[in-house]
């Protein structure tokens, strides 16, 4: 996991104590660190007691932040007194980076004029003055919480989320290996938009990628790191020798072009060429890079790459993109998630079986779809979602629901979960009356709210959560 950094702002208003900027100015950095993140600070000189106060401090603070431009994910406001909102502004107005709000609390027996804070009441004045100038911020409860108790640390950890899909979203280059699938129309996305919000989407015929498996030699570099990758995974029994080497190519492959190309996430064309031409369907691949930080998407589903991307950098865990595929019964809360084999082996109960593709063979004949991992999606909370370009805007929704134990019958072909999710019928409801495709994007994890929040505020997504859509 990447590490983040955090410049820290002190807001004053000079009546107060110094001794309060200079205790938050050791109690805040320590905060974060303890997060496992790094630590920006203004020098304690340049300005009175390191803080700011002033409009003229501001623009010194702005300064600062201007030379340290790109070294920095987000900003820590901290007010230890009232602060001063008019300072604040000058400094932060172009941050550019998420900015979270704490204030500190007053004690009872420190009430008096030469202890108190009043930073619960500064802290709304703050908050007001930055809506008036439209500076996005985030603020979180307690209205009021010192840096060393377990609530700071739980927004500290809320914030880090923010901040990670902020980064991942505004420095994105996202590979579409093949054309669009034919018949799956659902998967268009405008390129055009996604520039726009700052994710670039870098192309390559498939053509390309199978002739650079033809030309990889086995004693190349690589080529046996990956095949012991590939053997690690899942049970190999069956499966011959020539799809286990060409799937051990296109891994190769597929490494060496999101090198090459700066890649964050990659959606691939993945029937029926690459089975007719190859002898393989590339989904064990597509988990294992997965699990290795490079969200892969089916069927060139570059929307559904994008918020792997995001909703991975939430949780800082692997994603995974399935298919809302069966009901499960009667239940309407439930539904069996599914796709051919390409779930991260971290999102599986247990190591899974790499068979022939089971569904194509009813095209392609047998024998020549061998690569789909397939398995059980491990239990637990996942937070889930899904991206479309509309009229020049990114529309996404986010869930939460949870992967079960129950089962699934034993001839149920590919990686397949049942999940329960809270007014299930009502998100159905909500995907197609919206134009949210079949494809869902899922992560282990409840971190739809920092997801949601960084999405909507700070990358400018029209950002929509169904479960919650009725009372």
């Amino acid at each position: 996991m990447t590490p983040m950094t955090y410049a820290i702002f002190y807001g004053n208003r000079g009546f107060f104590p110094s001794s309060l900027i200079s205790s938050a100015r050791q109690e805040v950095p320590r905060a974060v660190r303890a997060l496992g993140a790094e630590v920006l600070e203004m020098p304690a000189d340049a300005t009175r007691y390191g803080a700011v106060e002033t409009p003229e401090e501001g623009r010194r603070y702005a300064e600062f932040l201007a030379r340290n431009r790109g070294t920095y994910d987000g900003v820590i406001l901290s007010l230890p007194n009232f602060g001063d909102e008019t300072g604040a502004v000058a400094a932060l107005r172009d941050a550019g980076v998420p900015i979270l709000i704490q204030a500190y609390p007053d004690e009872m027996d420190k009430m008096g004029p030469a202890t108190r804070r009043d930073s619960f009441c500064g802290k709304l004045s703050v908050m007001d003055v930055f809506h008036q100038n439209g500076i996005a911020f985030t603020a979180l409860a307690p209205h009021t919480v010192h840096p060393d108790h377990a609530r700071f640390r739980e927004n500290l950890t809320y914030f880090d989320r923010v901040c990670r899909v902020v980064r991942a979203g505004r420095r994105m280059t996202v590979g579409a290996l093949g054309a669009r699938t034919t018949p799956f129309r659902t998967v268009r996305i405008d390129e055009l938009t996604l520039e726009k919000h700052g994710i670039t989407v870098e192309t390559m015929d498939l053509s390309d990628v199978m002739a650079r498996m033809r030309a990889l030699k086995p004693d190349m570099p690589g080529y046996s790191e990956k095949r012991r990758t590939l053997d690690g995974v899942a049970s190999w029994a069956g499966v011959p020798e020539a799809a286990r080497d060409n799937l051990t190519r296109l891994f190769v492959v597929l490494e060496g072009i999101s090198q090459e190309m700066s890649l964050a996430a990659m959606s691939i064309r993945c029937w029926t060429e690459i089975q007719k031409e190859m002898g393989i369907s590339p989904c064990v691949v597509n988990g294992i890079m997965a699990d290795q930080g490079l969200p892969v998407a089916c069927e060139v589903d570059t929307g559904s790459a994008v918020m792997m991307r995001l909703l991975g950098a939430a949780a800082s865990a692997p994603t995974t993109i399935m298919d809302w595929n069966n009901n499960y019964g009667e239940d309407d809360d439930c539904c069996i998630l599914f796709h051919c084999g390409n779930a991260p082996s971290s999102l599986m109960a247990g190591p899974g079986r790499v068979t022939d593709h089971a569904i194509l063979q009813n095209s392609i004949g047998p024998g020549i779809g061998f690569g789909c991992n397939q398995g059980r999606l491990k239990p637990g909370a996942f937070t889930f979602g899904g991206l479309v370009s509309e009229e020049g805007a990114l529309k996404a929704y986010l869930g939460e629901g949870t992967i079960t134990t129950d089962p699934i019958p034993g001839n149920f072909f590919g990686v397949a979960g049942v999940a329960r999710i809270s007014k299930l019928q009502d998100v159905l409801l909500h995907l197609g009356s919206e134009g949210h495709r079949h494809h869902v994007a899922l992560t282990p994890g409840n971190v739809m709210a920092s997801a949601r929040e960084a999405m909507a505020k700070y990358l400018g997504y029209s950002v929509s959560t169904p479960q919650a859509a009725k009372a």
